[in-house]
């Protein structure tokens, strides 16, 4: 399946399950049976999988993704020519968004006990994270007058998050969760405050995945 395809696949499982009465979240995906979690919505795991035996990990590039079409319904309601968000500033912002992400799941991890490697080994997991669906409710924009972009969040963005075993890519685990970023009353919002929200959250989805893999690893194997 094409990346782009697979993304929107996950985006499409998740924000159906959240709809409600609408459909669910399916029991099974890809061999992998749903779990309850408290800590992200969706959580499917490998019966049987015995995570005991992984100290390390490697993790791949992040994906990040805005919404399908969010650049032109923003700019569709926006007056102001020099307020209109450009491709140029869409692409920017994903590659800074790859970098960020790359520091912070590799601080978490490493912080959780795990060595992060770059070379495949029978005790190396290796995760896959992509940052996608990503929605700025009131993105900045440098204006000739002065101006104020006022919101009750930052954005909202979806999280999926793979663990395979890194010799035989055996799919081992996959989580999928939405939340919004900056959620708190109604603020002035800036470049500065929206890229801090959007970091937080972030952060908030790379400290869930690890302390969710020491969990799973101190109760392996996964019940059937």
């Amino acid at each position: 399946m094409a990346r782009k395809a697979y993304i929107g696949v996950l985006a499409s499982i998740l924000l159906a399950s959240a709809s409600a009465g609408l459909a669910k979240a399916p029991t099974s995906w890809d061999g992998l049976t749903q779990v309850p979690s408290k800590r992200l919505k969706l959580v499917y795991l490998q019966p049987g999988a015995d995570f005991t035996g992984y100290t390390k990990v490697m993790i791949d590039a992040p994906e990040v993704a805005f919404q399908k079409n969010w650049r032109r319904d923003y700019n569709s309601s926006t007056r102001s020519p020099s307020q209109r968000v450009s491709e140029s500033e869409i692409q920017d912002a994903i590659s800074q968004g790859v970098a960020a992400a790359s520091d912070i799941f590799a601080q978490a991890w490493t912080k959780g006990g795990f060595a992060v490697v770059t070379t495949p080994g029978p005790d190396v997991l290796r995760i896959r994270v992509g940052i996608v669906n990503i929605r700025v409710t009131a993105p900045e924009q440098m204006d000739a007058g002065r101006s104020y972009s006022f919101a009750s969040e930052a954005g909202s963005a979806t999280l999926f998050i793979e663990a395979k075993d890194s010799m035989t890519g055996a799919l081992l685990g996959r989580a999928v969760d939405q939340r919004l970023a900056g959620d708190n009353p109604t603020s002035w919002r800036t470049a500065v405050s929206n890229r801090a929200d959007f970091r937080d959250l972030v952060q908030n989805w790379a400290t869930a995945s690890v302390r969710g893999m020491n969990e799973l690893k101190a109760r392996s194997p996964v019940k059937p």
